[in-house]
């Protein structure tokens, strides 16, 4: 009967000291990777401070224009709109941002006396224009009809439409539109009032228009 041979043990290989294992090579990348992106963005990376220098600064141009009876000479980016043009350059903050999308009508005024919204009307576009805000209506201290029509009906409760309505009603009354309420609403409808004071606002418009006392 022959002899059994013993079975032997597998023993696993034994890595030598000084080769890294899997675990510390990934450790020792992941922070030797890191350091280094830290240090570029401490130290600020020259490929990034090459690509910032090159950009260029958006082009400009020179206004002129009237606003409320004084010319002004502006130089502004083309991309400007009207409304911020007053509001962030000529200090005039009577006209409102309310949705800066056209829709709201806060920031109406009258360019060459016709109604526009200042959100939706570059500024470059208006060389030797006339612009009149709500600042340009009173002649001193004596308020323009509207405004004062505006205090007698109350037409009013949060004010932030206010300027935009006053304004465009102004316009309403010189084009001729306020024959009757109905014609005044729908002349005015680009004019929002989220506080509901569409009434007393049509009152007042026919108060400065002489069709209402």
């Amino acid at each position: 009967m022959s002899a059994e041979h013993p079975v032997q043990a597998q023993t696993p290989p034994v890595e030598s000291p000084s080769a890294p294992t899997r675990r510390t090579f990934i450790a020792t990348t992941t922070a030797v990777g890191g350091a280094a992106v830290v240090g570029d963005l401490v130290a600020g990376s020259p490929a990034l401070a090459e690509e910032a220098d090159g950009v260029e600064a958006p082009p400009g141009s020179r206004v002129a224009l009237t606003v409320n009876g004084v010319r002004r000479t502006v130089t502004v980016d083309n991309r400007t709109s009207l409304l911020d043009l007053l509001r962030e350059h000529l200090d005039l903050t009577g006209s409102k941002k309310g949705c800066n999308a056209g829709a709201c009508g806060a920031c109406t005024v009258l360019v060459d006396g016709r109604r526009v919204n200042s959100c939706l009307t570059l500024a470059v576009r208006l060389e030797g224009a006339e612009v009149t805000t709500i600042e340009g209506l009173a002649k001193g201290d004596r308020l323009h009809p509207l405004q004062q029509a505006f205090i007698d009906q109350d037409a009013f409760q949060c004010g932030f439409c206010t300027p935009g309505q006053i304004v465009s009603g102004a316009g309403c009354i010189q084009e001729g539109h306020t024959g009757s309420p109905e014609e005044i609403r729908e002349w005015m409808s680009g004019n929002l009032c989220r506080c509901g004071c569409y009434l007393k606002i049509e009152r007042a418009v026919e108060q400065a228009a002489g069709r209402k006392g």
